[in-house]
């Protein structure tokens, strides 16, 4: 009966899964300069694929769009080097090809478990800045306008976007906009993305809107683009090398995050490099037929999970099914508006935007506030990969001056003889035994911040079944942006387990910058904070008594 149950959730998670990477495959592959039909050739190529070898197996893979805007820079250098798209395609498939290979390196090298010590000043900055860019780079598709190359460019051009904008092409942009925020209101079946499409191509089409469409779509199973590889010679080997970095970075990144959220709705743990190299193989698989390379998908996996796919299979069907519509859906797509697309990719770029990050820029440190900044205008205006390298960099500089400054502040204690109350904990002895089966003590050690960050949520899906968490945290001097978001997780996770958390211990700092970004008290009540051990201990027996 599981079996069957299960079985019938993948099937309905892959195809619910399909029918939102539709309008999205689409629009990615506008976006990046090569056309619609190798968005969806890199949806069902890395979708199957990713699926049946990756290491999360709820794990919905396509084009994305961080992975879009990165592909979107490497036709257009291939095309200024070879001078047109038809002559740029060895170039092309060979940056893609580079990106998957190294990631299975990956992935074999056992690297995915790194990338979980990106600090969330950077992830916040450069996700957002992502985000900054999808917006940006639409803005003169959704004004029925051919797009300059690159966002500061579209930025230094706007004057010209709003002069010379087709207006009614704006409208059904506006309206494609609408339909997306404004359908699920009233019908969460279907994906508003797709409504929008199919109902604004229908409406441009039956009022005859003279307003630009995609155009000539191929039909047919794509064909394998191997043999434009003999167009590229030693010394485009740097771009090869710089771009299949760049993008083998970002999918890692782009994935491996998703892998967690989906661990952390279906209660699984993926294998983050196996993850990596089923990653790298659906990528390089993308890539022999032109399609884009892509990653796992944050919303899509969500879809795919809420819909009871659980197991690789609902992967392979999402695969499935988009490969089907290729076949035979040419003639369809070729009148979908270009503006309609902008219109998605607008959303999926307010999406991408980390709005808890600027809404608490003015209560996390000043250092991590000037990191997540400085990340992201780095990402809009310069180069992405080189933005995260800058930020990783400040990140561990910010760190290490945090840790020396504690130091001193450690050594200036001792010389003044203090005393640290506990200090060998033996005051837990005093937690009485009928307490101690249905307590879990943790001690907390050193500064909470970004590389202790995931040690933290693997501590609290490994709690034991119990009725009360008392975190101790005497020994924490310090917590950053990533310490604060890891605590607030770990406490909404243990209060869905129906587990009470207290906290000892908590300096003065660390516990006003808890009440500013508001996980005291909506998160831990002013009543489960103590100064003391004994304090906490008191409590506790109260609460036994009541109970």
């Amino acid at each position: 009966m599981k079996n069957k149950e299960t079985l019938r959730g993948d099937i309905f998670g892959g195809i619910t899964a399909g029918i939102v990477a539709i309008p999205l495959a689409l629009a990615f592959g506008v976006s990046s300069g090569l056309g619609a039909i190798y968005g969806l050739y890199g949806a069902f190529a890395l979708g199957i694929v990713a699926a049946f070898f990756g290491g999360t197996p709820s794990q919905i893979s396509g084009p994305t769009g961080p992975m879009t805007v990165v592909s979107a820079l490497v036709v257009a250098s291939a095309i200024a080097t070879f001078g047109s798209l038809d002559n740029a395609w060895g170039l092309i498939i060979a940056c893609f090809l580079a990106a998957g290979a190294f990631q299975i390196v990956m992935g074999v090298l056992g690297l995915g478990r790194y990338i979980r010590y990106i600090p969330y000043p950077v992830l916040s900055g450069f996700m957002s800045g992502i985000g900054a860019i999808i917006i940006i780079i639409q803005i003169f598709p959704f004004l029925g306008q051919v797009s300059p190359m690159g966002a500061f460019n579209v930025l230094l051009s706007l004057p010209f976007a709003f002069g010379g904008a087709n207006w009614v092409a704006a409208l059904v942009g506006a309206g494609t906009v609408a339909i997306i925020y404004l359908y699920p209101k009233v019908d969460k079946t279907v994906p508003g993305a797709l409504v929008a499409l199919v109902a604004m191509t229908v409406a441009t089409t039956v009022f005859a809107l003279d307003i630009p469409v995609i155009g000539d779509v191929p039909e047919g199973f794509p064909a394998f683009q191997l043999g434009t590889l003999g167009q590229i010679g030693v010394e485009h080997l740097g771009l090869i090398l710089q771009f299949g970095a760049m993008l083998a970075a970002l999918g890692a990144i782009d994935s491996l995050l998703t892998s967690v959220v989906a661990d952390n709705i279906t209660k699984t743990r993926h294998d983050s490099n196996k993850e990596l190299i089923g990653q790298g193989l659906g990528n390089m698989a993308s890539a022999c037929i032109g399609g884009l390379p892509g990653a796992g998908a944050t919303m899509r996996t969500v879809v795919n999970v809420k819909a009871g796919g659980r197991t690789r299979l609902s992967g392979v069907v999402h695969g499935v099914l988009l490969l089907t519509l290729l076949l035979g859906a040419g003639p369809l797509a070729e009148q979908i508006p270009l503006t309609v697309l902008a219109g998605i990719l607008i959303t999926v770029g307010i999406g991408i935007i980390d709005y808890k990050g600027f809404r608490q820029l003015t209560h996390i440190p000043r250092s991590d506030a000037f990191i997540l900044i400085t990340v992201l205008a780095l990402t809009v205006f310069w180069n992405l990969l080189f933005a995260v390298a800058i930020g990783l960099v400040l990140a561990a500089v910010t760190f290490m001056k945090k840790a020396g400054d504690l130091g001193e502040q450690e050594s200036e204690t001792a010389l003044l003889g203090a005393v640290v109350e506990g200090e060998d904990w033996a005051d837990e002895m005093d937690l009485p035994d009928e307490l101690r089966e249905r307590a879990y003590i943790k001690r907390l050690y050193g500064p909470l911040f970004f590389g202790f960050a995931f040690g933290f949520k693997d501590l609290v899906a490994a709690m034991p079944d119990v009725d009360h968490v008392i975190i101790r945290m005497k020994r924490v001097p310090y917590i950053d942006q990533s310490g604060v978001y890891a605590l607030e997780e770990a406490l909404v996770d243990l209060r869905d387990k129906g587990i009470t958390v207290a906290l000892t211990g908590l300096n003065d700092v660390s516990r006003d910058r808890l009440t500013r970004m508001g996980i005291i008290p909506t998160l831990l009540p002013e009543s489960h904070i103590f100064d003391r051990f004994a304090e906490c201990v008191a409590w506790l027996k109260s609460e036994h008594q009541k109970a």
